[in-house]
């Protein structure tokens, strides 16, 4: 039998989606509350003194003043540009050619890309984010690297080689054909091992000649479990871009939807320039989009409409955008998404901004019935934070007048000093900046 161990504290708890439901109503904190968990599982969901007397023999972790969360799910990351993270003053496109090109031509090193996929687990452990999906590079070691490391630390990770037959320099760019075998390669490899999951990686149309979308088309199809990750309609000038490499196309949607790169498990980052049939077929579909508000306003790319897109029912998560987002935080990409969604003309309350931090990326990434929430049977992913980490925070947590209001600075202000504990798979993590 394994150990048994109890988190005690206030349960940051579902009961909805607050985007469908009263936000106060869908996501409601548990005060004097706990959790059992065994064999890596959250087994057991209760109250705190009857969770102790009931399993004496359990290791009992009790959290003042912390609110027991699920671990964040970061869904959109590109952990190989971990050591190039906000790199100054580029558009998108120079942006790639001036940092990101240069950096991810470093990963043919496969000890290289070790190096990083450790320092960027170890920095995200530190922030609270238990799963990621990540683009990783052309490089199959770059893939390697990433899942050997997840694997290690029993993590539940999405990654994909990343394809790209055009627009890149010499030595980052691979073809259609090799792009569809090393990804069946890789993904025959590690797709269903442990905790970890393959997605189908074209970077984003620009960066793939049809024939490499229609390859990837045909490997999705073949391989349907499979998720499907790239980028849509992130700034205007690359929508331009993609207009001229696609003249036949009706929208940037359109270059992915023509090759069979638009399905329910698609996951399309960004999507801040949609056209409305872009929104009407995404939507029949049931095809999740990726909010990555700390790189969109670091790139300048524009503002994210949340409120009008879940309106029409679309699944949405949220994400650093790791190193285009300037920070891997999920807490600063919590505080961001409210600041866009001001400028957008609408508030989000704070139990939506933590739902699309873990349940909502979950259900994008079709993990919500894994990860994602503290549910009996749920796999034990858990952060906890502490409400009152520094001076600034604690003195407003101290005037606060209800819960909510004392879960809001964290979110607003919090780093990883609010990081007080982290569970990853059933094993605790020590944060390590």
């Amino acid at each position: 039998m394994s150990e048994q161990q109890i988190i005690s504290g206030e349960l940051l708890i579902f009961e909805g989606d607050p985007f469908t439901d009263a936000p106060e109503q869908a996501v409601q904190i548990k005060s004097d509350s706990a959790l059992l968990i065994e064999g890596g599982l959250i087994t057991q969901i209760g109250s705190r003194d009857e969770m102790v007397a009931a399993h004496p023999q359990a290791i009992h972790h009790a959290h003042k003043n912390k609110l027991i969360c699920p671990g964040f799910v970061d869904a959109h990351v590109h952990y190989p540009q971990t050591a190039m993270i906000a790199s100054w003053g580029k558009r998108l496109i120079d942006w790639l050619n001036t940092y990101t090109f240069p950096e991810e031509m470093r990963f043919a090193d496969p000890d290289y890309a070790r190096e990083i996929s450790v320092r960027y687990l170890d920095l995200t452990a530190a922030h609270g984010t238990t799963s990621m999906a990540s683009f990783c590079t052309i490089h199959t070691a770059s893939v390697e690297a990433l899942f050997s490391e997840a694997q290690n630390r029993g993590q539940r990770v999405v990654a994909g080689k990343t394809c790209m037959d055009r627009n890149a320099p010499d030595g980052l760019r691979d073809t259609a054909q090799s792009a569809h075998d090393d990804s069946k390669a890789l993904l025959e490899r590690w797709h269903g091992v442990g905790r970890l999951s393959y997605a189908i990686t074209p970077r984003f149309s620009p960066t793939s000649t049809p024939e490499q979308l229609e390859a990837m088309g045909t490997l999705w199809a073949e391989h349907p479990t499979c998720l499907m990750q790239t980028h849509l309609s992130e700034q205007v000038d690359e929508i331009a871009w993609v207009h001229e490499l696609y003249p036949k196309a009706q929208d940037y949607l359109d270059t992915y939807e023509s090759f069979g790169l638009l399905g329910e498990r698609g996951v399309y980052g960004h999507a801040i320039h949609l056209e409305p049939r872009e929104i009407d077929q995404l939507n029949e579909h049931g095809a999740a989009l990726v909010h990555c508000p700390t790189s969109n306003a670091f790139i300048g790319s524009g503002l994210f409409q949340m409120a009008a897109l879940k309106a029409r029912g679309l699944s949405i998560g949220l994400a650093t955008d790791t190193g285009g987002g300037s920070s891997f935080s999920m807490l600063r990409t919590m505080a961001a998404a409210y600041e866009i969604a001001q400028l957008a003309g609408s508030v989000l309350h704070a139990g939506q901004l933590l739902w699309l931090a873990t349940q909502g990326s979950a259900k994008a990434l079709h993990l919500s019935d894994k990860i994602g929430a503290l549910e009996g049977g749920m796999e034990a992913d858990i952060t906890v934070l502490d409400l009152a980490s520094t001076p600034a925070i604690a003195q407003r947590y101290d005037n606060a007048a209800h819960a909510w209001d004392r879960v809001f600075p964290t979110i607003m202000m919090g780093d990883d000093r609010a990081i007080a504990d982290v569970w990853i798979g059933g094993a605790r993590v020590t944060p390590t900046a």
